[in-house]
């Protein structure tokens, strides 16, 4: 591989043009600094194509209509395959050597995994920053009332839909009393009210809780556009049309993208994509990163800046680390590997309930995320699912071939399946898993990627804890469906569908992968036990940064899009001030008054 001169210096070097990465550029560039964002994959093309692409192919797993950059290969749920005998095996880009697979995947492309997201932006609750204080994994460096103004600015810019009320009271945020979300809640489903009517103001047994918890169906914050809470104010794009497909894509644009944020960069931003970065060099003198290696179109290339940023998702970020050797004195680069290990369960509504309209989730069970019983399980939110059995693995297609395969035809074929997919709901329980050393990114020894770069590797598993949770998710699950009215059709046998399966204390259990890695470069207050500091910024290389959501050291039970984001916000404003001060003048030395034996002569004066 042939290598190019030197360019020219820049002020920052982005890698990675997903969530983070684009709001580091966008802030950074809005106030006059020279940035450079490094991109692995392709450019994709706009949202209704992209949608028309999914059509066409009749479906798919979540990264399928993306353009894929050979050179830059992602991770994808169906590199999972489950075995008979309950164990997995794995194959593409992400190599694993369990005990449980890690069941998520991520797209490298131009916007990342932030393309294809659910738009779900809750905040993470006080006690989710403090989960080593409760017994249990780490606490932050910073709490709340830290991230709460960047929560604010982040719901600004990524365009929040929520009922502040509401969250103040189901879920018992402190948010300001004065703040309202940029736009109001997206409505609830007919769904939704089903169940609030059948469930609010009723209690249910969890096995952990000291006392019942009461029940109040909730409306989930989203970041896509609806009504704007204050009338005439701007909305960024056309509203939610209920087109059930935000995940992979929302074909309208009325989900919020980075792409959006890329469209106000200021010109001062230079994107490049197919760009694989490949090590960032520091200089062992000062511990100073100096520049950044990366890959394109057969050549190695090498930009110089005065601060890196890495934005490339947790696993790539844990990656690049190692490939470079670079902020590991704690040893903590790659470990805490987290996820939310999600237990789904399913079945039918005793009346129709209109599924497949709209958002995948547009309300949730607040009760579970917080309180005495995180001290004896993992907590957990309850996603209302809209989608029917999608994700649990009963699609539309697969009910119509079973009813064909029993031989139904014609009249009754139509009203069979047009009333078992009318009831069909789900409840997905999202769970906190606490950061664990062993849980861990490293380079794989016997695998490497089409540029011949040592392939990621993780080791994942659930300890009793997040088991105990699925063990309490799973009674109260049956509670619902009980007050529900609802017939359950829960099941998780060994087998190609479910290669997260799992037993504990003789029951069964299936969970699937959130998407929401973090922890692999974790922050706290010590350099020997963190990667980075409070700013995201490396403890061994000060002006070298890890954003996104591989710094948290907790995902709480919140789907952690929207605390990313903040997160590079506050940090944005410290990479600002480390550039300014990094370009200050220097002080010129004040002239010395001469001594009276040394007064020049008139003579000698110019």
């Amino acid at each position: 591989m042939s290598a190019q001169p030197r360019a020219p210096r820049w002020d920052a070097v982005v890698v990675g043009a997903g969530f983070a990465g684009s709001l580091v550029a966008e802030r950074l560039g809005a106030r006059g600094w020279r940035v450079l964002v490094l991109e692995a994959g392709r450019t994709v093309p706009p949202a209704a194509e992209t949608a028309a692409a999914l059509r066409a192919a009749g479906g798919g797993p979540p990264t399928s209509p993306y353009p894929h950059h050979p050179d830059a290969p992602s991770p994808d749920v169906t590199d999972l395959t489950g075995l008979p005998d309950g164990g997995f095996t794995a194959t593409g880009h992400l190599a694993q050597y369990g005990p449980l697979p890690y069941a998520s995947g991520y797209l490298r492309a131009n916007g990342g995994t932030g393309l294809l997201w659910t738009g779900l932006a809750p905040r993470m609750h006080p006690e989710d920053f403090r989960t080593g204080t409760l017994g249990q994994g780490r606490d932050w460096p910073i709490g709340y009332a830290d991230l709460e103004p960047y929560y604010r600015e982040a719901e600004r810019e990524l365009g929040v839909a929520a009922d502040a009320d509401e969250q103040r009271r189901a879920v018992g945020l402190p948010i300001p009393d004065d703040y309202d979300f940029p736009m109001r809640a997206v409505p609830a489903s007919h769904l939704d009210r089903q169940v609030a009517h059948a469930l609010d103001g009723r209690t249910v047994h969890d096995p952990a809780m000291p006392a019942p918890a009461r029940l109040a169906v909730t409306a989930t914050p989203h970041a896509r556009n609806g009504l704007p809470t204050r009338p005439g104010d701007a909305v960024p794009g056309p509203p939610c049309a209920g087109s059930a497909s935000c995940v992979p894509v929302c074909p309208t644009g009325a989900k919020y993208t980075p792409l959006r944020t890329q469209a106000r960069w200021a010109a001062g931003v230079e994107l490049r994509t197919e760009a694989v970065v490949s090590r960032v060099l520091a200089d062992p003198a000062t511990g100073r990163a100096t520049e950044v290696e990366y890959l394109a179109g057969g050549t190695r290339h090498r930009a110089a800046a005065d601060l890196v940023v890495l934005a490339a998702h947790a696993i790539e970020n844990a990656r690049l680390l190692l490939l470079s050797g670079l902020a590991n004195r704690s040893d903590q680069v790659g470990r805490n590997l987290m996820d939310h290990p999600a237990l789904l369960t399913w079945g039918l509504m005793p009346r129709p309930v209109g599924p497949y309209r709209g958002p995948g989730s547009t309300s949730g069970l607040e009760a579970f995320r917080f309180g005495p019983a995180r001290g004896r399980r993992a907590p957990f939110r309850i996603e209302i699912g809209n989608w029917g059995w999608s994700w649990a693995g009963g699609t539309p297609g697969a009910e119509a071939a079973a009813l064909v395969a029993a031989g139904l035809r014609g009249k009754e074929l139509r009203e069979r399946l047009g009333d078992r997919i009318g009831r069909q709901f789900s409840l997905q329980f999202e769970l906190e898993q606490p950061a664990d050393p062993a849980n861990r990114v490293t380079l794989d020894p016997t695998r490497r990627d089409p540029l011949g770069l040592p392939s990621p590797a993780v080791r994942y598993d659930l300890d009793e804890y997040v088991r105990e949770g699925m063990a309490s998710a799973r009674a109260v699950s049956d509670q619902l469906f009980a007050l529900l009215g609802a017939e359950d059709h829960t099941a998780y046998p060994a087998g190609p569908g479910w290669p997260g399966r799992l037993e504990h204390r003789g029951v069964a259990y299936g969970y699937r992968g959130a998407g929401h890695a973090g922890g692999t470069h974790v922050m706290g207050s010590s350099p020997g036990t963190s990667v980075v500091d409070h700013w995201q910024r490396s403890w061994d290389h000060p002006n070298l940064y890890a954003v996104g959501c591989g710094s948290m050291p907790s995902l709480g039970t919140s789907n952690p899009s929207l605390t990313m984001a903040a997160l590079a916000l506050r940090s944005a404003e410290r990479m600002d001030r480390d550039l300014r001060e990094l370009h200050r003048p220097a002080a010129p030395t004040p002239l010395a008054s001469p001594r009276p034996s040394e007064t020049p002569c008139p003579s000698e004066t110019p």
